[in-house]
């Protein structure tokens, strides 16, 4: 399929998390025979994701909290973990600091997502991950400043003191993205009452990101057909309180459109932290 193939919309089901009243959690460990969970996801819901390629160059990661801009594809070594972090990582500061005037860049992770399953975490490693087929932010109000203290805790108060915003920038490997896009959901369409807590279950810590219950005005977006001199920069935390974006929530999802004989996805996430 062509992108000028693509339709204008599409429906599938994205993975909402209901609100029972108790806190959500995921484990990264097995924990305890008598541990009552409270997984996400339980919620899913059909909704209309827009293809996005008509306005792209409209949207704005202040506003809807995502846009999409070329990147420079020419990188080819994924299957080379030092080389990402000494090459790749810089291509994408450069990136981030272009399309929003941060003075200071930080990169802190990178993921590569291959359909593999989400419940074998055998297979999984800290950089090799499936794709995750759930409405979620990466970042709350508590863990973003967090993660400052965390990594940078010489300078976190000094620079907490100024806007701080988390960009993931997300991308096709070396080939088009065919199957497994990912949605985006305008933050303007979002409440903060929609926003559910969840706490991120390691042997070693605790973290903390946002999921999502559903809500009927929510407006999802797909980028179908994504090369890889193309990426999306996601904002997920931003300290700034003035009404601009702050949580984009996210999801990769199964389009029904997809043909049988699609290229399985690759794709990688870097998630960075900007300073202004």
């Amino acid at each position: 399929m062509n992108r000028s193939d693509s339709p204008a919309s599409v429906r599938a089901t994205l993975n909402y998390s209901a609100d029972n009243g108790r806190r959500l959690d995921t484990y990264f460990y097995e924990p305890d025979a008598d541990t009552v969970r409270n997984p996400p996801g339980t919620d899913p819901r059909e909704v209309t994701i827009v293809n996005g390629w008509p306005r792209a160059a409209q949207c704005s990661v202040d506003r809807e909290g995502f846009e999409i801009a070329e990147f420079d594809g020419r990188f080819q070594d994924f299957d080379d973990d030092a080389a990402i972090r000494a090459r790749f990582h810089a291509q994408v500061v450069a990136h981030v600091k272009r399309h929003t005037g941060a003075r200071r860049v930080v990169v802190f992770d990178h993921t590569i997502r291959r359909r593999m399953p989400a419940d074998d975490l055998s297979l999984q490693t800290t950089v090799q991950r499936p794709a995750v087929l759930l409405v979620h932010s990466d970042y709350t109000v508590k863990s973003g400043p967090q993660r400052v203290r965390d990594l940078l805790p010489d300078e976190a108060e000094a620079l907490l003191a100024r806007r701080v915003a988390f960009y993931n920038v997300w991308k096709p490997l070396a080939r088009r993205v065919e199957e497994l896009p990912l949605a985006v959901c305008d933050a303007s369409s979002q409440s903060p009452d929609d926003l559910l807590l969840m706490d991120l279950k390691y042997r070693e810590r605790t973290g903390e990101i946002y999921v999502m219950r559903s809500a009927p005005g929510h407006r999802w977006v797909y980028f179908p057909q994504m090369e890889a001199s193309e990426a999306l920069l996601l904002k997920t935390y931003d300290s700034e309180t003035d009404g601009r974006a702050r949580f984009m929530f996210h999801s990769a999802f199964e389009d029904p459109t997809t043909p049988p004989d699609a290229l399985k996805r690759e794709s990688i996430e870097v998630r960075t932290m900007a300073f202004f």
